[in-house]
């Protein structure tokens, strides 16, 4: 190796591809064309920038084996599946580009499939309930430099977020909190102690499934009406809700970040509701702010382009010809359940790994499309498996952050397989052809009627 391909150059302001934390201020040293170091990333972070091992070249399964293949005869095949597909489902999303989702949604409407995200299995519930109450939103910016209290309700962020609080929430020295931690007061509220609610002020552990019932009780709290609320709610006593209820009215700027607790525990998006009116009540005391926290990188950016390019932000069918949307009908887990789709295609995503067995069994009875850097169970179902250069390591691309901010991602070193954006591309013109085919196929015998 030369002289040149081993020189160590040092990218400084990267963002991290992997929570929607979108943390923009790594240093990475590559050296020659690798990544040797990431500095100020987070575990997991700092591992997916790293990388680990690739799905190597294109696959298709011929008698029930994964072949190797030419990028182009995995096009053809995947064009193939989906024009002869009556009602595909193109699934996944979170963990790639807004280009790539763009066009996600352009071969959707091509071959007239539907389109879900990965957030019908996390923040779908989220979504429903801000499009009914609306959100007293603001950026994490904005917490970091002034939120004084910060509360976690149904969220870990200490291990599934590891950087948050470091940099976005409970230990950052903002503009107007400088002193960090010992300046801001925490809440945790979930179903057990988690690392977070061990560094908190004061948590509140409640009975499973209880959610709406203790938001409800803390609504007469700040309404001044605690004299209605029982001896206990949710299994905590009343005294204990009514602190919590006069610690959140008490601060200056609260921000209430809220996770899976609520948005899949019973009620779902009625219990995001509930958080959210909570939130607006609050704010005729004091400033308060209210955020969910997205779980994979871009998992917000696909809502987000879903919205401007069809009007809706997931579980989006074109079969008719047309957008609709109707989650309990539309959404990816309900399609399979019914077995209402002839073929799935996998975007950066891994349905095998966390959809519900029975749903997993019906994936397994359809031509599966997988497209995605790295080797993961839903490969063990695809009869088709298309490795893609990853996103912010690989190639650039746009993703936006939890809190609604568009970010740009850089593209460190080279690499020998497409973007997400380029595989979709390809299989955008082979559906073309197949549909040219199609119809060259038709005018002589439409000519001779």
């Amino acid at each position: 190796m030369s002289g040149q391909e081993m020189k160590t150059r040092v990218e400084e302001d990267v963002l991290c591809s992997f929570c929607g934390c979108l943390c923009d201020d790594l240093v990475v040293e590559i050296e020659g064309n690798k990544v040797k170091n990431v500095r100020h990333a987070c575990r997991l972070g700092a591992s997916k920038l790293m990388g680990h091992e690739r799905i190597r070249t294109p696959m298709i399964r011929k008698n029930g084996k994964l072949e190797e293949v030419s990028y182009q005869e995995a096009y053809d095949r995947a064009a193939q599946i989906l024009v002869n597909a009556k009602r595909p489902l193109l699934y996944g999303w979170a963990s790639t580009v807004c280009e790539a989702q763009k066009k996600g949604i352009l071969l959707t409407e091509m071959v007239g499939g539907i389109l879900d995200s990965t957030a019908t299995v996390c923040h779908g519930p989220s979504i429903l309930g801000i499009e009914e109450r609306g959100l007293s939103g603001a950026t994490l910016g904005q917490i970091k430099n002034r939120a004084d209290l910060i509360v976690f309700w149904g969220c870990n962020p200490a291990e599934a977020h590891p950087k948050h609080g470091l940099r976005y929430s409970t230990n950052v020295c903002g503009f107007f909190t400088p002193e960090g931690r010992k300046g801001r007061k925490v809440l945790v509220v979930d179903v057990r102690q988690t690392r977070t609610a061990k560094n908190a002020d004061k948590f509140i552990m409640i009975a499973t499934g209880s959610d709406f019932e203790v938001l409800s009780a803390l609504r007469m709290f700040v309404a001044g009406k605690g004299e209605f609320v029982p001896e206990k709610v949710g299994g905590v006593p009343k005294e204990e809700l009514f602190e919590a209820a006069d610690m959140m009215k008490a601060a200056k700027f609260g921000a209430f970040f809220f996770g899976l607790g609520i948005t899949h525990s019973r009620g779902r998006s009625k219990n995001v509701g509930n958080a959210l009116a909570l939130i607006a009540e609050l704010n005729a005391h004091t400033k308060f702010v209210v955020m969910p926290m997205r779980g994979h990188y871009n998992v917000a950016g696909i809502g987000q382009v879903a919205a401007w390019e069809t009007g809706f932000p997931m579980s989006i069918d074109f079969s008719r010809g047309t957008a609709y949307f109707n989650p309990g009908e539309t959404a990816a887990c309900d399609v399979l359940s019914r077995e209402d789709t002839d073929a799935v295609m996998v975007v950066a995503s891994d349905p095998a790994s966390n959809f519900p067995r029975g749903i997993v069994e019906n994936l397994a009875k359809v031509p599966v499309i997988q497209i995605d850097p790295y080797e993961n169970p839903t490969t063990l179902l695809a009869e088709v498996v298309i490795p893609s250069a990853i996103a912010g390591v690989e190639c650039e691309g746009t993703a936006y952050r939890m809190d609604g901010l568009a970010l740009r991602m850089k593209k460190l070193v080279n690499s020998p397989h497409p973007s997400d954006e380029g595989v979709l591309n390809g299989i955008i013109e082979s559906v073309k052809k197949l549909r040219g085919t199609e119809a060259e196929a038709k005018a002589p015998n439409e000519a001779s009627a």
